[in-house]
């Protein structure tokens, strides 16, 4: 068989998400402003002593670190996204690197609770006007930042997993979530909540003299973002490992083939990158048909972007 007659069975494994160079764009822009704002808050904690500051400025530069990280993972996925070393293209690199994004976040969690613990026992001179000030811009930045990230997915993921009687509407919405952006998000999302608590923590003992509330929100902040960081490493762990990754969506196969006796011997449905999924099913059927027939009945299944189908005649009694 001639070469030219197979191009049109061949298919493409470009399975990026669908805004993925909207939000490669905005993350490297974010990149830049928290970079510059990590340099203000590290040069003004140091200077005006204050702690909540100085571990905003060196959590900020973490969260520089791993948004640089996102940012560059879209890049890459997007520029080897037809390399054919990559069996199924490269839309699960940003899950990649929202899983290491979330390590990281993991990371800054313990280094803040351990420094603000360390603060009740040594409490050190708070120059509280100057520390305030550079605070807030910080959570301007953060805010900012938050509302480029943000839009279609940041609230959709406020309350992934609140509701466990939603089980399948959840996995059905994470079939579509861009674990790297959401990553990028709750890293700017934590630094905004600890500018949050640096604020209110500098407010009250600059104005009551509560000098133990500075590391106190500093702790509280410390597992605000532990939290986050987990639900983040459960999520893109799961696609990593090619957890099965939505009910609906197998249950939407299986309706579609097993007709009559048809039955499906064996099923394997997967996340390839965001809003895409795979599926290789194996068909036991008294009288086959062509398998485009049965590729033709999962054509309209939202989502489902790489099918392999093989059909076994069954020749036993029923």
């Amino acid at each position: 068989m001639h070469s030219h007659t197979l191009d049109s069975w061949r298919h493409e494994h470009v399975f990026l998400g669908a805004a993925h160079e909207r939000n490669e764009r905005r993350t490297w822009a974010v990149v830049g402003l928290t970079a510059t704002m990590m340099a203000v808050e590290i040069a003004g904690g140091t200077l005006f002593g204050s702690m909540a500051l100085l571990a905003d400025g060196w959590h900020m530069s973490t969260h520089a670190g791993a948004l640089a990280i996102a940012a560059f993972a879209y890049r890459y996925a997007r520029r080897h996204a037809r390399d054919p070393r990559f069996a199924f293209g490269t839309g699960k690199l940003g899950d990649l690197a929202g899983f290491a994004s979330a390590v990281v976040l993991a990371l800054v969690a313990v280094a803040i609770g351990w420094e603000s613990a360390l603060r009740f026992f040594q409490p050190v001179p708070i120059h509280y006007p100057e520390a305030t000030a550079i605070a807030v811009a910080g959570l301007i930045v953060n805010l900012l930042s938050a509302w480029m990230l943000g839009g279609d997915h940041s609230h959709a993921h406020g309350h992934d997993h609140d509701h466990d009687h939603d089980h399948d509407h959840h996995h059905a919405h994470h079939g579509h979530a861009d674990h790297n952006i959401r990553a990028a998000f709750w890293h700017v999302m934590a630094d905004a909540l600890t500018s949050v608590l640096a604020i209110v923590g500098l407010l009250a003992a600059w104005a009551y003299g509560w000098t133990w509330l500075d590391p106190a929100v500093g702790i509280l902040g410390a597992i605000v973002i532990a939290h986050w960081s987990w639900r983040l490493i459960r999520d893109a762990g799961a696609v990593l490992l090619d957890a099965a990754p939505d009910a609906a969506l197998v249950q939407a196969i299986r309706t579609r083939l097993e007709r009559g006796h048809d039955s499906i011997a064996d099923l394997h449905v997967w996340r390839l990158g965001p809003g895409h999924h795979g599926a290789i099913v194996s068909l036991v059927v008294d009288h086959p048909h062509p398998v485009e027939t049965y590729k033709a009945r999962l054509s309209d299944i939202a989502g489902l972007s790489h099918i392999t189908v093989e059909v076994h005649q069954c020749h036993g009694e029923h």
